[in-house]
């Protein structure tokens, strides 16, 4: 079995997004979602900023309008509301049930991929997304960390909506991706996604707490290396996935955060691991096999 660079670079995505998840889980119980995602983002816009100035890529580079229009909508859809829609869904949740939800995602950007391409997946990677799909059904239950039904159905649909538009909004992109620098258009798209939160809290009159990320200085040790793992590696990584790669390969690889973050969480925040919780982690884990021996 050979993985092309594609494939590698979305399973080092999930990678970096598994560590970066039970952080922002230990940060969203002191920052709500929508200062936590300003900070990240801010965390993040820097990370580029500091490749783009190391390896001499314009920080303005000569595009059309029309491409500016495009990241604009992308940078709103996919990262102003689907990543603070996630945050939401994260402290409701927990890390391992979120990582359970978040088996939506493959599917759902598979999905979007056929619609807005017509991209097809063969037989193994339809099984493999069925099955990767399906630990959402099996693992997701009321346990410890999420008390009642509504609680969970709240957490569920929020983590759901947060994927479809965060597929549509990477991938109304996808052919720039391939054309322009990944690092400048990673970079464009969570300054743009940051300024429209700032903008949207202030109207709300919320203007200074939504800095609350940059004054709780306590909370860095674990916010910072957060933003560094997810919205920087994770995002870097995710979004080459698609420049080398199918929209449905990458969803499907992608989709191994979902066993890496069940165990972490586990292991670092104590969460109860389950029976039904390990059938969810297996299926999800089964149906990235399947792909990789495509």
């Amino acid at each position: 079995m050979q993985l092309s660079p594609g494939d590698s670079f979305a399973i080092a995505s999930g990678f970096f997004w598994s560590f970066s998840v039970i952080l922002m889980r230990m940060s969203g119980m002191k920052i709500p979602p929508l200062p936590l995602t300003v900070f990240k983002s801010a965390v993040a816009i820097f990370g580029f900023l500091t490749l783009l100035l190391i390896l001499r890529i314009p920080l303005w580079p000569e595009i059309d309008y029309q491409f500016h229009i495009r990241l604009i909508f992308s940078a709103v859809l996919g990262i102003s509301i689907a990543d603070t829609m996630f945050a939401a869904a994260l402290n409701r949740l927990g890390a391992s049930l979120q990582a359970l939800a978040d088996c939506i995602y493959a599917p759902t950007i598979t999905l979007v991929g056929f619609l807005m391409f017509g991209e097809g997946i063969g037989p193994r990677e339809f099984i493999g997304g069925g099955l990767v799909a399906s630990g959402v059904f099996v693992g997701m239950v009321v346990t410890e960390e999420v008390k009642d039904t509504k609680t969970l159905i709240a957490g569920i649909s929020l983590a759901a909506g947060a994927h479809i538009i965060m597929a549509v909004g990477i991938l109304m992109v996808r052919d720039d991706l391939r054309e322009g620098s990944l690092i400048w258009i990673a970079g464009y798209r969570f300054t743009v996604a940051t300024i429209a939160l700032v903008i949207f809290a202030m109207i709300r009159g919320a203007g200074k707490s939504i800095l609350i990320g940059f004054h709780r200085r306590d909370t860095w040790k674990m916010t910072i290396p957060m933003a560094l793992f997810g919205p920087f590696l994770a995002t870097l990584f995710w979004i080459a996935g698609f420049k080398f790669e199918t929209v449905g390969r990458v969803a499907i690889y992608s989709q191994l955060s979902t066993v890496f973050i069940i165990i972490l969480a586990w292991l670092i925040l104590k969460e109860k691991m389950t029976k039904r919780k390990l059938i969810g982690v297996s299926l999800a884990a089964a149906g990235s096999v399947l792909v990789a021996l495509q």
